[in-house]
């Protein structure tokens, strides 16, 4: 099969590049474009052919430009080098439909007939729970997981609701881009019955070297977090099982 004139979603994993898929890590060392996103790590770019055009077109919030433009702009990207026969890699950090608007891109490119593949990657909620030794399930205890992003603090009362009955059934909740509004959101959940010694884990920049963790509860976890500066992005993982086995640093 030609890779020439089509459009591949890589999901680039949580950072490390021992992480990726070998597919992806194949496409990376052939592709003509490469429009990759801003959390994409410097050691995954550094693995682009030598030949390869190196797009950024990474998004934001807070960066003052309108999100729903800037999407049309990378769509627009995408089908003009399908176009002209270029093997495209449209490189998404983690998985590219795990809140990555990955399904938007795929929308846009089949309606513009342009041939289009997806190649899953590690999404950094399951990577920061599994590198800390965090079961997201677990036999006998918990069968389910959830994962939100950090919108949850603006969920409808009946959204929300139901949220907090699975969490209270021992689901956890695995969240990401949630720092910005983590003292809302846990004031909701306590005043929605979950209860404050609730363990609450806060995990930044996933799979990298300078990884950490802070492990606290759903009480305690914004205090911690002022106390200990974090660089972005942090994944939180709240849960009655959410209780860290061995140590939060990667080796």
């Amino acid at each position: 099969m030609t890779h020439s004139g089509k459009v591949w979603l890589v999901g680039a994993g949580p950072g490390d590049p021992e992480l990726l898929i070998v597919r992806a890590q194949r496409l990376l060392q052939s592709a003509d474009v490469v429009l990759h996103d801003a959390l994409v790590s410097p050691e995954i770019l550094a693995l682009l052919s030598p030949g390869a055009e190196k797009i950024a077109v990474g998004k934001r919030n807070g960066d003052g430009k309108d999100q729903t433009d800037r999407q049309a702009q990378i769509n627009g990207l995408l089908v003009r080098h399908a176009r002209e026969g270029k093997c495209v890699v449209r490189l998404k950090a983690g998985d590219p439909f795990m809140f990555g608007r990955g399904i938007e891109e795929v929308r846009a490119l089949d309606a513009a007939g342009a041939p289009c593949e997806v190649v899953p990657g590690i999404t950094a909620g399951i990577a920061a729970a599994e590198l800390c030794r965090i079961p997201l399930t677990e036999r006998y205890r918990n069968t389910s997981a959830l994962f939100c992003t950090g919108q949850t603090a603006d969920y409808s009362l009946e959204h929300f609701a139901a949220v907090i009955e699975l969490m209270k059934a021992g689901t956890p909740l695995v969240m990401y881009m949630g720092f910005e509004h983590l003292d809302r959101i846990v004031g909701r959940f306590i005043k929605s019955g979950l209860p404050p010694e609730l363990p609450a884990c806060a995990v930044s920049r996933v799979s990298r070297s300078d990884q950490a963790l802070v492990a606290a509860t759903l009480g305690t976890i914004v205090e911690r977090l002022r106390e200990r500066e974090l660089p972005l992005p942090v994944v939180f993982i709240i849960g009655e099982h959410a209780v860290p086995e061995g140590a939060g640093k990667k080796k």
